[in-house]
């Protein structure tokens, strides 16, 4: 090489590293998390892959695995949790007692039984009574005894409710700062697991927590959840951006979490915040204590959407989404297919995208796919909040027959598998987005 060609090359050098400070200077604030070809060095000098935004693996047919997740909750967690005679899985020697008659409950102490707590749900006129069997009964056999005492009353077990989907799964540390931007107008509900606050996806929204004691426990399932409701980033949109988030984690990392009574009380700050939709992506068996909650909220002019599940279409119905008034959410593929796992029935009210979609991840990579009408149901629940900020009976009556104007569908037939049609399938986050 000549001397002249080697002084133009390291003149071009030098521009182009006072190129790349001055462009580093001016992309360093804000970050922005935007993928690079693979191998490239981005500006803070560390080499950034071409699939660092999204994980790529893809979840199946998720059948069965709802029921091998209850096996394993009850074998790792056996001294707080046992099967009730279906086998769902309950908390052990507790049982709830809705509104129940005083004289009855001082019965009940007198044979050994202890108050664990109480609630009351002012707006819905309805309280709840946790009470601890004595140690010389099963939970069972309490429960019966209960019922024998007092005919008249509702007593039932203390039922843990799962998650009805695939989620991310957890990846580095979770960023745990509460998020308290404006929002916009409206608000939706959620009652899952933990949000990680701390996504970028949640940068500009505004979130109400409940539950926990006030502590932060971020959960794959429910930051996927509230992502498909509210969030948006420049890659994804949830399906109500800008609208206020109530969310109650009803889990707490506990063993026991997800239970009735958490539920309830979650609804039951629902009920006293005015929120007019909430979106509840769990499943389990019938329980008394739901039942009443759900029916009062109906009654009061809110909308719960509630996904499915997906244990498949010959299994039998999963609740809060079978109860009545309920809107269940089955699941459909990107061709607008039911998903094979997804419920079917009379309790599925309507579908929306559930596979081959994308939503937010906590750790590295921040998205990931996700499947399962857990995921079907926000989509709902968030088109249905536009229409219904706060509880109004007429005004959820509307709500759901302008979402059923715009369903697609076959006919004016209700099918078991899409209910009155399939909505939102222009919310599903492709993945061929984030290549």
């Amino acid at each position: 090489m000549n001397s002249v060609h080697l002084r133009r090359t390291r003149l071009a050098c030098l521009l182009l590293l006072c190129w790349a400070g001055a462009a580093q200077a001016q992309l360093r604030l804000p970050s922005l998390n935007l993928p690079q070809p693979a191998g490239v060095v981005g500006l803070d000098g560390l080499a950034r892959p071409a699939e660092r935004l999204i994980e790529r693996s893809v979840p199946g047919d998720l059948r069965g695995l709802r029921l091998d997740s209850v096996a394993r909750l009850l074998q790792r967690h056996g001294a707080l949790l046992e099967a009730d005679p279906r086998g769902a899985p309950v908390v052990r020697r507790e049982i709830l007692a809705n509104s129940p008659d005083p004289e009855a409950l001082r019965t009940a102490l007198g044979l050994g039984f202890q108050v664990v707590r109480e609630e009351r749900y002012e707006e819905l006129g309805e309280s709840l009574v946790v009470l601890r069997a004595p140690a010389h009964l099963a939970t069972g056999e309490a429960l019966a005894r209960l019922r024998a005492l007092d005919p008249e009353g509702s007593y039932d077990f203390n039922h843990v409710y799962t998650g009805s989907g695939a989620p991310p799964p957890a990846g580095g540390a979770a960023g745990q700062a509460a998020r308290g931007g404006p929002g916009g107008s409206g608000a939706v509900g959620l009652v899952d697991s933990g949000v990680d606050t701390g996504h970028p996806v949640f940068e500009d929204a505004a979130i109400e927590s409940f539950g926990c004691d006030g502590t932060r426990h971020p959960a794959p399932h429910g930051t996927a959840v509230a992502a498909l409701l509210v969030g948006r980033s420049d890659r994804f949109a949830g399906a109500a951006p800008g609208t206020r988030l109530f969310a109650a984690d009803v889990y707490c990392d506990s063993p026991t979490g997800g239970s009735a009574d958490k539920i309830a009380g979650a609804l039951g700050w629902m009920a006293r915040s005015g929120v007019g939709v909430v979106n509840i992506s769990l499943v389990g068996p019938p329980n008394a204590t739901l039942a009443r909650v759900v029916a009062a909220m109906v009654a009061r002019g809110h909308l719960l959407v509630a996904a499915v599940g997906n244990d498949g279409p010959a299994a039998p119905p999963l609740y809060p989404a079978s109860y009545p008034g309920v809107v269940g959410v089955g699941g459909v593929d990107r061709q607008g297919r039911p998903l094979p796992e997804a419920g079917r029935g009379p309790q599925v009210m309507f579908a929306a995208p559930g596979s081959q979609m994308v939503s937010a991840a906590i750790g590295t990579p921040p998205y990931r796919q996700v499947r399962g009408t857990s995921f079907a149901a926000p989509l709902v629940a968030g088109l249905l909040s536009k229409s219904l900020p706060r509880p109004d009976r007429a005004g959820a009556a509307r709500a759901i027959a302008a979402l059923t104007a715009q369903a697609v569908r076959e006919g004016d037939r209700i099918s078991n598998a899409t209910g009155h049609g399939v909505v939102g399938a222009a919310l599903r986050i492709d993945p061929a987005r984030f290549r």
